[in-house]
């Protein structure tokens, strides 16, 4: 077997365009080799994490024009917005061409035409639509519920320790004025049904879910992280969801909920301490929000009967 000639060390790490001569300096056939990657058209990559949306845009980088711009699900991927996990896995990246410019084709790359009033951000170095007109664009490839969690997530940011928000994407004047732009387009009117929901102070997307199921169930809509005394009021919990006239607290568990000994014992102590202070926790899986949601529905709804029952006892 033929060894390949060692890369200049400059070359590790990075993207080129083939015909880029006094880049690399290299043979046609040594940019055929079998140690480089063609991650799309005319480009070769060494040493560039590919399944990672921001190797795959550094991949990219060597063919983008004046006026393209990374957009759609690439954008929300760029700014860490939650989404579901077929469009995760998905590796073609959406290039937006901005108004006037010819979209981008070819292997690997979704080109997609901007209206002309499309703004633009930057996150670490790569250009792409501006969080607000990402939102309006994914209106066409995520279901109801994922494009909300998507505007939670972008007008949320996260919690601080000191319990502010912070790395907050846009404002929700910023999604009005980016679905009113939108327009007439297609899928309109699910960006009309979506901005409504849209909330403040969201910390994950299967919050998100939870929420948009107990309103689809008739159960009146929860406080998104409210704050909630405890230990005799010398301490403060923010339950995901709450119900604090009824006292009812909603905790998402994921897998890491339980997988992780630190974070199990934690989640025990956090909900004894619900339970002092006189609050009823539902604790909600993965599987009771995409698997099995009737029962779940049901559950919630015997637990709400019952303590309505205790308060009008009372």
């Amino acid at each position: 077997m033929s060894r390949h000639r060692s890369l200049p060390p400059r070359l590790r790490g990075t993207a080129f365009a083939v015909g880029d001569r006094a880049l690399h300096g290299e043979t046609n056939g040594r940019l055929r080799g079998s140690d480089l990657e063609a991650p799309f058209w005319g480009v070769r990559s060494v040493d560039v994490d590919l399944g990672d949306v921001f190797g795959r845009c550094a991949a990219f980088s060597p063919r983008l024009r004046p006026g393209w711009v990374f957009s759609h699900l690439t954008a929300a991927a760029l700014l860490g917005a939650p989404l579901p996990n077929s469009c995760k896995q998905a590796t073609d990246l959406h290039i937006g061409a901005l108004h006037g410019v010819q979209p981008a084709r070819g292997r690997g790359v979704v080109g997609h035409r901007l209206a002309e009033a499309t703004r633009t951000t930057q996150v670490r170095g790569f250009t792409l639509t501006a969080p607000a007109d990402t939102f309006a664009l994914l209106a066409t490839m995520l279901e109801p519920p994922d494009l909300v969690a998507v505007g939670d997530f972008l007008v949320s940011g996260s919690r601080s320790r000191g319990g502010s928000r912070v790395d907050i994407h846009t404002t929700i004047d910023e999604l009005t004025a980016a679905v009113t732009a939108y327009g007439s387009r297609r899928s309109a009117w699910l960006l009309r049904a979506a901005l409504p929901l849209v909330r403040i102070g969201v910390d994950s997307r299967p919050e998100t879910h939870l929420r948009l199921a107990l309103i689809d169930a008739g159960i009146p809509e929860p406080s998104v992280n409210p704050p909630v005394q405890v230990d005799g009021g010398t301490a403060v919990l923010h339950p995901d969801l709450a119900e604090p006239r009824l006292r009812i607290a909603y905790e998402y568990e994921g897998d890491l909920h339980r997988t992780d000994q630190q974070r199990f014992r934690t989640d025990i102590v956090r909900r004894e301490r619900f339970e002092a202070a006189g609050w009823r926790v539902v604790r909600v899986t993965a599987h009771d929000l995409f698997v099995d949601r009737a029962s779940f529905i049901a559950r919630v709804r015997r637990l709400r009967r019952l303590v309505e029952s205790a308060h009008s006892a009372r």
